[in-house]
């Protein structure tokens, strides 16, 4: 089994869904493109591996063309694309062992007790 993403006109994605393999020929249908012209919406084939284009495409999650990545949205506005597109925080997480979640008007990582 396979998965695809639906894509609207600002490379946002709308849906999810299950379908099959491209190993699965039939006539030589490229699945992306039926499953897309099914719809009359662009569709792109994604992985819970992360092994075709970058990650697994969620709703929401924007498409980079260019790249040829799934980018999830910007979880805080401080927060930057990396080269490898993942958003990265303006200080690192802390390595001692404690569970932190962020704080954006503080700007830095706050311990959980």
């Amino acid at each position: 089994m396979a998965h695809y993403a639906f894509i609207d006109e600002n490379n946002v994605v709308t849906e999810v869904i299950n379908g099959r393999n491209e190993t699965e020929t039939q006539d030589g249908i490229f699945w992306e493109n039926y499953y897309g012209n099914l719809r009359g919406q662009r569709c792109l084939r994604t992985s819970y591996h992360g092994n075709i284009r970058k990650q697994y495409a969620g709703i929401g999650d924007t498409y980079n063309e260019s790249a040829d990545v799934f980018i999830t949205p910007q979880p805080y506005p401080s927060w930057a694309l990396d080269s490898n597109y993942d958003w990265q925080p303006p200080v690192p997480y802390p390595t001692d062992g404690g569970y932190y979640i962020w704080n954006e008007e503080l700007n830095e990582w706050v311990l959980v007790s």
